[in-house]
């Protein structure tokens, strides 16, 4: 009877240990870094509601969810604080993929304009462009973005990095970040400040038309402050992120003449570069083929296209959607010589593609 005690604890001890044994094993296969046995549980990145983001993102998970192919994946859009706070989760592997714009992504890689280090993250697809621009109130007397030295002026929600792509704009046309009293507030706050006269100015922009301006050209009358054409060229030709944009004459109340503005920043799907190579070739692959069904959810999807989804805005592609999209023949050679021709043809942004300003 001695010698069967400890038997019968040895027993007892390995029949304990085996339900965690198994359920380390089953987590292993969960992650969404690998393209192992068992399901992988992708989390994307979006911004909070009420923006363009946690739709579209919805939208792609929903399709992805809907056409699994060979990996058996199961992604979730989750809503975050936008573009800056899902590069620095991509960075951690707390998200697998991310909606961003993409002059925030641009500073990203680069460790510039606030970042605290080179960020390691790869583009998977571009989307839509975001159109955006200064306006005023009519009776403030501000004429041209030199008027805004001084003047108090909406420059987005705090913490959504539109200082990335407002400061260059600023700096182009000689007036330094601290010349003007930046205030952070919401597009829709935004309208409500400029109408009370607590505001002077204010970056606003979206899909065209814009929610925002129309509701501001129904409250009051607007002065839509236009670029200095030649500073609108240079900023084009300094920052591979900004492209020409123009808004039709008759978009908004008031805007009676084509407006030549600014993509600012596309909406773009990125991913950290450690992500396993296999997996994003399929999800690229999955979002390419059934792209159809992402713009029937949400218009964004229609910037899905052979003319826009590999356009350079400065960081280089993941290599798993560079092999895709090189076997379709939307990408020549490697991510740095991406979409020269395609960005050529897909630069000037209109009503008739729709676009997104997103933090």
């Amino acid at each position: 009877m001695s010698r069967s005690i400890p038997a019968l604890i040895l027993g007892l001890t390995l029949l304990t240990l085996l339900p965690s044994c198994s359920k380390s094993e089953s987590n292993s296969s969960t992650t969404g870094s690998t393209t192992g046995s068992g399901r992988q549980f992708l989390s994307m990145g979006t911004a909070p509601v009420g923006g363009v983001f946690p739709v579209v993102g919805g939208a792609i998970a929903e399709v992805l969810n809907a056409h699994k192919g060979d990996i058996d994946w199961k992604v979730q859009a989750k809503g975050t604080k936008g573009s800056q706070e899902n590069i620095r989760r991509l960075q951690q592997d707390e998200l697998q993929l991310a909606l961003s714009n993409a002059a925030i992504s641009y500073f990203a890689v680069r460790g510039e304009a606030g970042w605290d280090k080179k960020y390691d993250i790869q583009a998977i697809a571009t989307m839509a462009p975001n159109v955006a621009l200064f306006i005023a109130r009519a009776d403030s007397g501000i004429q041209t973005i030199a008027d805004l030295k001084g003047k108090r002026v909406i420059t987005g929600p705090a913490g959504a990095g539109f200082k990335m792509f407002i400061e260059p704009i600023l700096a182009e046309h000689g007036i330094a970040w601290d010349e003007i009293d930046s205030i952070p507030a919401t597009m829709a706050a935004a309208v409500d400040q400029l109408g009370d006269g607590s505001a002077d100015a204010a970056f606003l922009g979206g899909a065209i038309p814009a929610g925002s301006i129309t509701q501001a050209t129904g409250t009051f009358d607007v002065q839509y402050i236009p670029f200095d054409e030649p500073t609108r060229q240079q900023l084009i030709e300094k920052y591979p992120f900004f492209h020409s944009a123009t808004i039709p004459g008759g978009t908004y109340k008031g805007l009676d003449d084509d407006y030549q503005g600014l993509n600012v920043g596309s909406m773009h799907v990125i991913t950290s570069a450690s992500q396993n190579e296999d997996l994003i070739y399929a999800l690229t692959k999955t979002v390419w083929e059934n792209r159809a069904e992402i713009a029937e959810i949400h218009p964004a999807g229609k910037a899905l296209n052979e003319k826009n989804i590999t356009r350079d805005t400065g960081i280089p592609y993941h290599p798993g959607a560079i092999r895709f999209y090189q076997e379709i023949g939307v990408m020549d050679g490697g991510s740095d010589e991406n979409t020269e021709a395609g960005e050529a043809e897909a630069g000037e942004a209109t009503a008739a593609q729709p676009q997104a300003v997103e933090n």
